[in-house]
């Protein structure tokens, strides 16, 4: 069964907008799209700090509980920590983007630096990404959470449409979800060839790019060695509790947020047929995290703007978000759903595309769980 008529959202305008992108620019405060320095430096020391005092809290004490109140307290510090890793990792895919600074160099130094200690290859995401803000929801060539169409859905996917095969699917998406994509670009655009983006030749990168994936995979190697010294200092079960817990609670959130951003029954697909830039810019949703919108970054609830405008900070990105949403008018779209209530919604109702039933427009695609 799909979605009631009730639940099921409106559809966005899947028409190419009467408004251009340079009308929407001049819509927004020029000083939005002001980068600076000592801000954006600003709040990566404002986490730093937050993860240095949550650490330093949770070494000294937790330990000294009784028993079964150390198991939970570390619980609670792997995702009070793992949220604030998951801004830092925000910020440092900013850097990827050149909206930290006016200076390529620093930012790309920044971003190498914080997503290395995230064990996020920089460059090799920050290229792929890149190319899903530049082909985004069109079906032959965006980088990530590519939908399947009917055909192309695997066989044992009726298998694991009902609550347990979900809970399985969510929690392998959710703990390796990140890493598989990174490792064997599970989700990612259909290539030809075995991809990974820790290979510097798999087919995402080209020549002039591979030196990049090097440094990236140097940039991780070097942290694995220094989580491996920890361990031989430290011992296993510290560092799983210190840094290993809030990692995957990272990991979890960065799945969360992306699929989220990007999963709707209101977003249309594209073939190439009806696709071009800023009617697959538009088709993303804003989603509302409640405190961890600040905790994030603001990415969670202006990404419309962000894909709109990649180099523009996130402390400007709400006043940004506020000037042109009145001109986006439906194309505009926003879910206040609660993020855990819409992870397992969207799990259920967005199983695959199929042609665009009510248009009878054969180049517009639009999920649905019809098995």
């Amino acid at each position: 069964m799909g979605a009631s008529a009730k639940t099921i959202p409106p559809r966005a305008p899947s028409q190419k907008p009467t408004f251009t992108l340079g009308q929407l620019k001049r819509a927004i405060p020029p000083h939005c799209f002001n980068r600076s320095i000592l801000l954006s430096f600003s709040y990566v020391i404002y986490d730093l700090i937050a993860i240095f005092i949550l650490y330093n809290i949770s070494n000294k004490y937790i330990d000294h509980l009784p028993k079964p109140l150390t198991y939970i307290a570390w619980t609670i510090y792997a995702i009070a920590q793992g949220c604030i890793m998951t801004g830092v990792w925000i910020l440092a895919h900013e850097c990827g983007h050149q909206a930290f600074s006016n200076h390529r160099w620093l930012d790309d130094t920044v971003g190498l630096i914080l997503h290395s200690l995230l064990l996020t290859p920089y460059f090799s995401w920050k290229l792929s990404h890149k190319r899903h803000h530049a082909n985004h929801n069109s079906l032959e060539k965006d980088e990530v959470f590519v939908p399947n169409t009917k055909e192309h859905i695997p066989w044992y996917t009726k298998y694991y449409q009902n609550p347990f095969g979900r809970v399985i699917t969510l929690f392998i998406s959710l703990t390796l979800g990140l890493h598989m994509y990174l490792l064997f670009n599970f989700c990612g655009r259909n290539y030809a060839t075995f991809t990974s983006h820790y290979d510097p030749y798999a087919p995402i990168y080209s020549n002039n790019e591979r030196l990049q994936i090097f440094i990236s995979d140097a940039g991780v190697l070097a942290m694995v060695y220094g989580l491996f010294r920890l361990w031989a200092v430290k011992g296993l079960v510290w560092l799983i509790c210190v840094y290993g817990g809030p990692l995957l609670v990272m990991n979890g959130f960065i799945v969360v947020i992306t699929l989220l951003h990007h999963t709707h029954l209101s977003l249309p697909h594209y073939e190439s047929s009806e696709w071009d830039w800023l009617k697959g810019a538009l088709a993303t949703v804003d989603r509302d995290y409640g405190v961890l919108n600040r905790v994030f970054h603001h990415i969670t609830d202006t990404h419309v703007t962000h894909h709109l405008f990649s180099t523009l900070p996130h402390y400007h990105a709400e006043e940004a978000t506020k000037a042109i949403k009145p001109i986006l008018g439906k194309y505009y779209q926003f879910d206040g759903t609660p993020w855990y209530k819409a992870l397992w919604r969207e799990y259920k109702e967005c199983v695959y595309v199929t042609n665009d039933e009510v248009e009878k427009n054969n180049g517009v695609f639009w999920y649905t769980n019809k098995l």
